[in-house]
């Protein structure tokens, strides 16, 4: 079991930045590849960033690729997600998650693939 506790959400105006933070507790974070999603009001949740395991391969989302960057450090159990260039659309409870990965390398986009989830930080934009 791993717990995972998202923080650094707020409200800021378009075109700001943001940096949240997930810490994973319970067995070692290393063991999993790490990911960000969202879910808009309405909206089904969405895939937004995905790190592997040893940390050296990332993915992103279309909307997002260029603006965001995913990072971890397996020494303090953390994953980062930073947020520049903020849009009105990125508005959305943001999710972290965790999926037990026997590959290094591997990376996961499928919301439904992620064993564990933490209960979400809110970002507002304001255009």
């Amino acid at each position: 079991q791993v717990q995972l506790v998202e923080s650094g959400g707020g409200l800021l105006p378009a075109g700001g930045s943001l940096r949240l933070s997930c810490v994973a507790s319970g067995r070692t974070s290393s063991n999993y590849a790490m990911g960000w999603f969202r879910q808009a009001p309405g909206k089904e949740r969405d895939f937004v960033a995905s790190i592997s395991r040893n940390g050296e391969r990332t993915f992103y989302a279309d909307s997002v690729k260029g603006r965001f960057t995913i990072s971890r450090d397996n020494a303090e159990n953390t994953v980062n997600l930073q947020m520049n260039s903020l849009k009105p659309e990125d508005t959305a409870v943001y999710y972290c998650a965790a999926k037990v990965s026997v590959y290094y390398s591997g990376l996961y986009t499928d919301p439904g693939a992620m064993d564990y989830w933490g209960k979400g930080t809110l970002v507002t934009v304001s255009s």
